[in-house]
């Protein structure tokens, strides 16, 4: 078994937070990790990607070849697309439906929804509301890991332990919160 992603926002969307909890979890329960990041201008906005190779086997390489990752998960819908190419024909696209205009010429939203939609597995997830909702937006993230989960291979419960060691230093409150908004994109995509 083979499972890539790619992970896609923009900087501050907590892009590198969603890799280190699905990573850990993955380990946690006896797979294979590789994992590669690229966050050159995250800090004024700019573009942050993450590659994570999980497998039953050992994996020589952390590159996602064209058409061959299982699944796009974006926080933002722009940067979904620009990774629709690494996916296989059967792979999955989440994307968050709230846009971050960081660029003057940002498209037309309904464009980019609108490609995203043309993929024959899709989800699109209103995750800043679901944050909201759990009681912040900064855990729209998390509401992303909970929409991924169903694919994920890898069991909800240990996802649910990687996010309670990853926030602990945070404080309970912030475990809450954040497991709180895992559940509440787990429960929209089963829905």
């Amino acid at each position: 078994m083979t499972f890539d992603i790619v992970l896609a926002g923009v900087g501050g969307q907590g892009v590198l937070s969603v890799a280190a909890v699905i990573a850990s979890a993955a380990m946690d329960q006896g797979l294979e990790v590789k994992q590669a990041e690229v966050h050159g201008m995250a800090q004024r906005g700019g573009a942050v990607q993450a590659s994570l190779r999980l497998a039953d086997h050992p994996i020589a390489s952390d590159m996602i070849a064209n058409a061959t990752a299982s699944l796009v998960l974006s926080m933002e819908p722009l940067e979904s697309l620009r990774y629709l190419g690494l996916l296989k024909t059967d792979g999955a696209v989440i994307s968050a439906m709230t846009p971050l205009r960081n660029i003057v010429d940002y498209p037309p939203l309904d464009d980019i929804l609108d490609t995203i939609r043309r993929v024959p597995t899709h989800l699109l997830i209103d995750a800043d509301a679901l944050a909201r909702g759990a009681g912040a937006v900064r855990a729209t993230n998390m509401v992303m890991v909970g929409a991924a989960s169903r694919l994920l291979p890898i069991a909800p419960a240990a996802i649910e332990r990687c996010i309670a060691t990853r926030f602990a230093p945070k404080g309970q409150a912030v475990v809450d919160l954040n497991l709180t908004a895992y559940r509440a994109g787990r429960t929209a995509v089963s829905a």
